[in-house]
């Protein structure tokens, strides 16, 4: 197996799991302000990610499909409710920085996956407007329950509406602030082991810490969704060593030595790992 690098992380003896050494939760709230466009071009070097930023939405025009094979799976590989096709197509033609929004071939992984595992108790790691945590409520059932993270507020309120007309508002518990710090809280009020399904897709520096906190949340044969673990392909570019990339390059690294659980790296979308805990 390849060794794992250094973790970007600590042990601490007054906190549940990892403790970062960078910020917890990057504050994203410009993400649904016009001005968030040129902050994120300042940051962003990847062609396919300023492409999807400059059109609106990435799963327009992904980086790891031809666009001739996106559009025949925009058109018959998936269904949607009214309520989450409004929101995608509000999100993808209003909001800056639609790049963010989850895909909706991944969010109709989780339609399928979620019942087959007889998942009712998700956690959601970054919400944005709410596009996947619509599919996700949606399919929980009315005796299922999302618990949604997010640092601010400003961009799931756009979707809180369409939440609204799905009827399914009151499955989601969206908890504003630090993720890691609410996941550790959840730890401490002991609801190790309860959770059936959870999806990281937030601040990447982050993600290890997410991925042990998450494992214990989670029930024996729950899975974990991790997003965006091939970065419009710069995972692949050994000259790029941003932190994000860095992060999305250990975090793979992490599951592939973690035997804890078994895991499998799918090449759509932006790249999501599914991962298995083991009984």
């Amino acid at each position: 197996h390849t060794q794992r690098k250094s973790s970007t992380s600590m042990k601490s003896s007054n906190t549940v799991g990892y403790v970062p050494i960078r910020t917890l939760g990057i504050v994203l709230s410009s993400a649904c302000t016009v001005g968030a466009i040129g902050f994120f071009r300042s940051f962003v070097s990847n062609r396919a990610v300023t492409k999807a930023v400059e059109k609106g939405s990435k799963y327009e025009s992904p980086s790891f499909v031809e666009q001739d094979v996106n559009n025949y799976v925009l058109e018959l590989g998936f269904n949607e409710s009214e309520a989450a096709k409004a929101l995608r197509e509000h999100t993808a033609t209003k909001v800056p920085m639609a790049v963010m929004m989850g895909d909706p071939t991944e969010a109709s992984l989780f339609r399928v996956l979620l019942p087959a595992i007889g998942a009712k108790r998700v956690i959601e790691v970054g919400v944005f407007t709410g596009y996947t945590t619509l599919v996700i409520a949606e399919t929980v059932g009315a005796d299922g329950r999302i618990v949604a993270l997010d640092v601010d507020d400003t961009c799931p309120k756009i979707g809180e509406p369409f939440w609204v007309q799905a009827g399914v508002r009151d499955r989601i518990d969206l908890k504003i602030g630090p993720a890691a710090q609410t996941l550790q809280q959840m730890v401490s009020n002991g609801e190790q082991g309860t959770y059936d399904f959870a999806f990281i897709d937030a601040d990447k520096t982050n993600y290890e810490l997410y991925y042990e906190l998450l494992l214990t949340l989670l029930r024996p044969n729950g899975i974990i969704a991790i997003d965006n673990v091939l970065w419009g392909g710069k995972v692949l570019d050994p000259n790029i060593a941003d932190e994000d990339t860095e992060a999305l390059r250990d975090i793979s690294i992490h599951v592939y030595n973690d035997d804890r659980v078994e895991h499998v790296l799918l090449p759509f979308a932006d790249g999501v790992t599914l991962v298995r805990k083991k009984e």
